[in-house]
């Protein structure tokens, strides 16, 4: 049987949201963070963004976004879902068949999963998901790599005082940003961090800004931020050091002071995605591995 397909509208959000509650066996997402996922991407395409129904029900779901990095054309399915009633029935197919069209038109050279510099929700598939994992390898896509998200417990003190004051004697400050500062630490990161840029600014969306930094001399040389992605949920991230001011610990101090807002706010446990350097995070922070992802991708048959 075939289901129609149409555009994602605002007043879906929180049916749609409650339908992805209901088939995601191992994450949640609020409405507040789903509209971010959404209409919060800087590249938001309305006309990529799927839902399927039979008659009221909403079935599935599907939302595609496209970034231009490092003179490669990234497209990317960033968030999908089929009730689990409803699998095995090509709602999946036919929505990604529509998805693809659009990449293609406006040509990208691949298609990831998930994994969506800028805005993102989990850094590729995680794969428990193993009928997710499935589909992607019937339509084509490839594993190319896996990242991991690591979890630090709050209840720990992330007093650095001592070693900040150390610095000072250095011209070395290390602070919360203030909210006039958002310019300065976007120059900081154009050149080796442009990716970063959207996500620096929605740490500075708070009402104090979720993000520090380290002034040598007056200039900003380091910084760290969180509630910058998927907000109020504990998520660490982005950080970054200029090479003037590496091997000073400033990166242990900056994590610390973000771990501590977020003990502050209230939360248990703090999410430090997408990792690279997992031992730096598990000797500064007890961190521990969490979760797995598997990165896929899918070369695309574009006449550009």
């Amino acid at each position: 049987m075939n289901y129609p397909i149409t555009l994602y509208s605002p007043k879906d959000l929180s049916r749609l949201s409650a339908f992805i509650n209901a088939n995601w066996q191992h994450d949640s997402i609020s409405e507040t963070v789903l509209r971010e996922k959404l209409e919060g991407d800087p590249h938001w395409m309305p006309e990529a963004t799927f839902i399927c129904k039979d008659g009221d029900k909403i079935i599935g779901f599907m939302q595609g976004v496209i970034r231009d990095i490092s003179e490669t054309r990234y497209a990317y399915i960033k968030l999908m879902a089929v009730d689990e009633a409803y699998r095995r029935n090509g709602i999946a197919s036919a929505m990604y068949e529509k998805l693809e069209a659009i990449f293609i038109e406006q040509k990208a050279d691949v298609v990831r999963i998930y994994d969506v510099p800028l805005n993102y929700f989990m850094p590729g598939i995680d794969p428990r998901y193993t009928a997710a994992l499935c589909w992607a390898m019937r339509k084509g896509f490839k594993r190319f790599g896996d990242t991991s998200n690591l979890l630090v417990d709050l209840n720990q003190n992330w007093d650095m005082s001592k070693k900040e004051l150390a610095l000072q004697a250095n011209n070395i400050v290390v602070r919360r940003a203030k909210p006039d500062e958002e310019q300065a630490v976007l120059e900081f990161i154009k050149d080796e961090w442009l990716l970063w840029n959207n996500e620096v600014k929605m740490a500075f969306q708070d009402e104090l800004p979720s993000i520090h930094i380290a002034l040598l001399n007056g200039q900003v040389k380091a910084f760290s931020a969180h509630n910058a992605n998927n907000k109020g949920t504990g998520w660490f991230g982005p950080m970054g050091t200029h090479p003037d001011l590496r091997g000073k610990g400033l990166g242990a101090i900056l994590l610390k002071r973000c771990l501590q807002d977020m003990k502050e706010m209230g939360l248990s446990h703090s999410i430090i995605p997408w990792v690279g350097p997992i031992d730096f995070y598990s000797q500064i922070a007890n961190a521990l591995v969490d979760r797995v992802f598997w990165r896929y991708e899918k070369k695309l048959c574009s006449k550009h």
